[in-house]
């Protein structure tokens, strides 16, 4: 089992994949519909171990819109599964690239500590 802050990592504890990606007004439902039909559900379709599904946030700015994508992992052996052994590239498709402007070329990871089901 991973460590997790120098313990075992509980049954329950996940890590958070969160990556940015930033496109203009007019492309933005394009590239929402693009990660709702295909790319969000391509990854689920890929059964990798230990993925535990994803969610999308969106946030107009002024002059663009910015989206950013958590996918929930088992542990970081689940993340390198799904990307390889440089667990902290972006998963891109050029599809995205396409209509993105802008996008963070890594990920950052994070260890999920409480969740809204959990006490606090």
């Amino acid at each position: 089992m991973p460590s997790f802050n120098g313990e075992k990592r509980p049954d329950s504890a996940v890590i958070a994949r969160i990556w940015h990606g930033w496109t203009t007004p007019a492309n933005a439902d394009v590239y929402e519909t693009m990660l709702r039909t295909d790319i969000l559900p391509g990854i689920a379709r890929k059964q990798i171990p230990g993925y535990r599904g994803a969610h999308l946030l969106r946030r107009a700015r002024q002059d663009d819109v910015e989206f950013v994508t958590v996918l929930w992992f088992e542990s970081l052996d689940s993340v390198r599964s799904f990307v390889g052994e440089d667990y902290e590239i972006a998963y891109v498709p050029p599809q995205a690239q396409a209509v993105l402007e802008q996008f963070e070329e890594r990920s950052q990871h994070y260890d999920v500590l409480l969740g809204p089901s959990d006490p606090s």
